[in-house]
């Protein structure tokens, strides 16, 4: 799909306290501000922005899970053993238990 050429510009003047609010809200979602106001005007959810902790909570979920499929070919290889795998799968439950309450707050 093809990006629209943005050739309209918009000039809004607003109270100190009214930029104050779009200023927060444009922070708490990681937009600029003519991308905050494109996703109002499209029907867009902004949600807010994923603490830095739960992005990195993904990163080390993607590394288990790398490591769980290098552990699952040794063991299809013969290399490692179905109880090493067992193993993993166990610490990975435990992993996603702890995201899970993590992002439930």
């Amino acid at each position: 799909m093809a990006k629209a050429h943005k050739d309209a510009f918009l000039s809004v003047r607003m109270t100190a306290e009214e930029r104050g609010r779009l200023d927060a809200l444009c922070l708490e979602s990681g937009l600029p501000v003519s991308s905050f106001i494109r996703s109002c005007l499209t029907g867009v959810k902004i949600r807010p922005r994923e603490p830095t902790e739960i992005k990195e909570l993904y990163v080390e979920i993607n590394r288990i899970g790398n490591n769980i499929n290098q552990i699952a070919r040794s063991v299809n290889a013969g290399i490692a053993t179905p109880e090493d795998a067992h193993q993993a799968l166990f610490l990975l439950r435990k992993v996603y238990e702890l995201m899970e309450r993590v992002t439930d707050k």
